[in-house]
């Protein structure tokens, strides 16, 4: 899934160029790019699905040039994960009658790659077994306001029947989840086998099923994409967790360990960053710190940012804005971006 707008990385993450096509470690490949890498060691290239926004096909078929363009899914607009979801299992459909499929989005990143293709194989195989719906949940290193958490039964076989999900808590409720140990951070990765989700898409979103049915005849031909573009901005706004994953009966979560992160803020990647001795964090750029801590400063490379008495801030320039907030506040990105664009007609997101 490659269709985010990544607004909480602004002005980093545009609409032209959102956070999965940026290389924010400065390695050479995109999040994206690292994502296709990742899943290479498990399947063919070929088996491969990019689901994504019509505007970003070109800069998806120019990162990844080992993928042909009918494997890229183009959205015409933005309607969440189970639109998107029903989109690639009735591809997968039109192709094969038997299929196991995991959904990742494009943006988390992996420490552990061993570890995590180790946890995948385990759950292809559990599908491949078993007709449940399984996801991936990470055990809880902080009580993390910004996850949502799934609550697991009694018991410790892996996987594990899931109990309840819960979308993001408040501090406090964070903190009980943290200390319970029955809760584990939602990934945001599914496992299912082919039978399975066509199943439960026409149990719990019927009306989703039902317009991707319609086109059953126009898959892997030259008019579908006309099919979708006329269906799919009637679909329903909706994630598969509050369609499918709340109110399926088998329903199991593989709890893993494998240097998991949503790299959905600029708080997440300043967690995962080195720093230096007063604990700031430098993205590429050139700095001169004077008295400051705890900051994460992220400028072009040819730019010099001297900084003094700043503590707990983020300070990001990328083209033509320059934001400078602080970092326990960062969920007002949102905001500033909304009052950029109403401000500004758009010219800044």
């Amino acid at each position: 899934m490659a269709g985010g707008l990544g607004s909480r990385f602004w002005p980093f993450s545009r609409n032209e160029r959102p956070k999965q096509f940026l290389d924010f470690f400065g390695t050479g490949r995109s999040l994206l790019q690292m994502t296709f890498d990742r899943f290479r060691n498990v399947v063919p290239a070929s088996n491969i699905l990019i689901v994504s926004n019509i505007i970003y096909r070109n800069l998806i078929l120019e990162q990844l040039p080992e993928i042909k363009s009918e494997q890229v899914l183009l959205e015409p607009t933005r309607r969440n994960t189970a639109p998107c979801i029903a989109y690639a299992v009735n591809r997968i459909k039109a192709t094969t009658s038997t299929a196991n499929i995991i959904v990742a989005p494009s943006d988390h990143l992996i420490m552990k790659e061993e570890r995590f293709i180790e946890t995948i194989q385990e759950g292809l195989d559990f599908v491949e077994k078993n007709n449940s719906l399984l996801t991936l949940g990470i055990k809880p290193s902080r009580p993390e306001t910004g996850y949502g958490y799934i609550q697991v039964g009694e018991g410790t076989e892996n996987p594990r029947k899931v109990k309840t999900f819960t979308e993001k808590p408040n501090a406090e409720l964070a903190q009980v989840f943290f200390e319970t140990g029955e809760f584990f951070w939602n990934s945001g990765i599914f496992l299912w086998n082919l039978k399975t989700i066509d199943s439960a898409f026409n149990i719990y979103l019927p009306e989703v099923a039902m317009k991707f049915n319609a086109g059953k005849d126009f898959y892997n031909t030259e008019k579908e994409q006309d099919f979708i573009d006329e269906m799919y901005p009637s679909c329903p706004n909706i994630s598969i967790d509050y369609g499918i994953m709340e109110k399926a009966e088998s329903v199991y979560v593989l709890c893993a360990e494998f240097g998991w992160s949503d790299l959905g803020t600029w708080g997440s990647l300043y967690d995962l960053s080195a720093k230096d001795d007063n604990q700031n964090v430098i993205l590429k750029c050139e700095t001169i710190m004077y008295d400051s801590n705890e900051n994460i400063i992220a400028l072009p490379k040819d730019k010099l940012a001297v900084i003094q008495d700043l503590n707990g801030y983020i300070v990001a320039e990328s083209n033509n804005v320059l934001l400078i907030c602080k970092r326990s506040d960062e969920q007002r990105i949102r905001q500033f971006v909304n009052d950029a664009n109403f401000k500004f007609k758009g010219n800044y997101s």
